[in-house]
């Protein structure tokens, strides 16, 4: 069933996930098999109270209507899996392979995929039965175990879902499978008494295993539910919060570090500095990552480059960066904003070094001459990730024209600096090559630090790095030619940036 030469099969352990992550997890999952970077993966997980309504079902499967179920707690999705309408929720054991079907079989993989279930309820003593023409297993006259499969070219997601100490009423909140007269049953209910899931997992893998064709024994990976003990910080002191906040609101200015949800606004506030960010809080893009507030901004200020001027002075920062939202609705991209923003600096406060984190502007070489052409002492624009998850991370951005972009200012001698996420799902390999890509682009300066989800609604940490790992990172930039880098769990894009740069000079 599976390519000979890919013995491995790597077991995801979720725990408790909201559907709408796993299947955010499940699309980079599947990528990375088809880029066969990856082995085949079953992936075990339980969701929070979740309605989803396959490719052959509808809304006419609910018996309430959407607002009604959101109220008693549950979501509705519609997925692109085969099948009809079912309830996933806490003590239902979801799983998801990523295989690779090498035998481009969809009907045999279904077979051993109920013929895997049907093993494991007759492993509790049940008798799991099979209905012609209706995918599922059950136990006796009532239905235990759904499925709803996919495929992208031969690489499968979606899955089957077994009842095993489920709360059965919310069923009754739907046409189960589009049968009105569906009977829903569980282990639980079956054998009389609550089942332990863990024990369930392990039967599961353990046929799972066996019937596709795996070795028997598998090491299960958990995904990690806490943020780990190094991303946890002591509270700000309030006061050095407030004067910050005070004197940014009196300016009418805002900060990355504010919008983005920088974990370290208190260290930095403290010490008096801030990332400005001009034209506005609102960005023209959608990407997955940023917390940053999304929507059509409002007409560009003119008077926001003296007023961040201003603030400098006030400040008394001997290095000033100022990045900004990406603003696709102007014609050069919000270049003009950040030319001015660098002349008012100049004026007002002589000898103040200055760093930019500039967008892509859609790739706009003018706009990215008029910046070069006044000469910032840092040329920063981020590559954010890899290439292979730039579809999921940054959709309307390009990884190679973010690197064209570095190449263009470090042709035009500026110090050029980038940086990357960690934590969203890129392997070594891929970190290594942007790296080089990074170093061929004619970057000197890079930060490495830690993906941090700013909400449910944003991309999920697929992994925390260790502070030990990006010390060996950071070894790998220094070897690779990078004359400064900063690498570590909460490191941002211009954190000690003032030190970085000193040690440029």
């Amino acid at each position: 069933m599976n390519d000979e030469s890919i013995q491995h099969l790597q077991v995801l352990d979720w725990g408790l996930l909201p559907y709408g992550e796993a299947l955010k997890l499940q699309e980079a999952l599947v990528s990375e098999r088809l880029a066969e970077i990856s082995p085949d993966r079953l992936v075990l997980v339980e969701h929070p109270p979740v309605i989803t309504i396959g490719r052959s079902g509808s809304q006419e499967d609910l018996r309430h209507p959407e607002a009604v179920l959101n109220t008693k707690g549950a979501l509705i999705f519609r997925v692109d899996r085969g099948g009809m309408t079912t309830f996933h929720g806490p003590g239902q054991l979801v799983a998801y392979p990523i295989i690779k079907l090498e035998a481009k079989d969809l009907h045999e993989y279904l077979r051993m995929l109920l013929e895997t279930v049907a093993a494991v309820l007759g492993s509790y003593g049940l008798d799991p039965e099979f209905k012609s023409g209706r995918p599922g297993v059950w136990s006796g006259a009532a239905k235990i175990a759904s499925v709803g499969i996919s495929a992208r070219k031969w690489v499968t997601y979606h899955g089957i879902a077994l009842n095993v100490n489920t709360d059965l009423d919310w069923f009754d909140e739907i046409t189960p499978c589009g049968n009105p007269l569906e009977k829903i049953t569980s282990l639980q209910r079956e054998l009389g008494h609550p089942v332990d899931m863990d024990e369930v997992k392990e039967r599961f893998i353990e046929t799972f295993c066996r019937v596709f064709g795996y070795p028997s024994r598998q090491e299960v990976v958990h995904r990690p539910t806490e943020r780990p003990p190094w991303l946890v910080l002591p509270a700000p002191e309030p006061e050095s919060l407030e004067r910050m906040r005070v004197l940014l609101a009196g300016l009418k200015l805002g900060t990355v570090c504010e919008s983005a949800d920088c974990p370290n606004i208190g260290e930095c506030f403290g010490r008096g500095t801030a990332t400005f960010m001009i034209l506005g809080d609102r960005c023209t893009r959608r990407c997955r990552f940023c917390a940053v507030h999304k929507g059509m901004p409002g007409p560009v200020d003119r008077c926001e480059p003296e007023r961040v001027a201003e603030a400098v002075k006030v400040l008394k920062l001997k290095h000033a960066v100022i990045t900004s939202v990406t603003r696709d609705d102007l014609p050069d991209g919000g270049a003009g904003q950040f030319v001015s923003t660098i002349e008012a600096i100049r004026r007002i406060c002589p000898g103040v070094t200055i760093e930019v984190l500039v967008p892509d502007f859609a790739g706009s070489l003018p706009a990215l001459q008029e910046i070069c052409d006044a000469r910032p002492e840092v040329f920063g624009h981020n590559v954010e990730t890899v290439e292979r998850l730039y579809a999921t991370v940054r959709p309307r951005a390009q990884y190679r024209r973010s690197l064209q972009i570095l190449e263009y200012a470090a042709c035009r001698d500026l110090i050029v600096k980038s940086g990357i996420m960690l934590g969203l799902g890129e392997t070594e390999g891929e970190v290594r090559e942007t790296i080089s890509d990074l170093g061929r682009s004619g970057c000197s300066s890079l930060t490495l630090g830690q993906y941090l989800a700013p909400s449910s609604d944003h991309l999920p940490v697929a992994r925390y790095i260790s502070p030990l790992e990006f010390r060996i990172w950071a070894e790998t930039a220094r070897s690779a030619g990078f004359r400064q880098v900063a690498a570590g769990p909460l490191v941002r894009s211009s954190y000690h940036a003032e030190e970085m740069v000193s040690r440029l000079n």
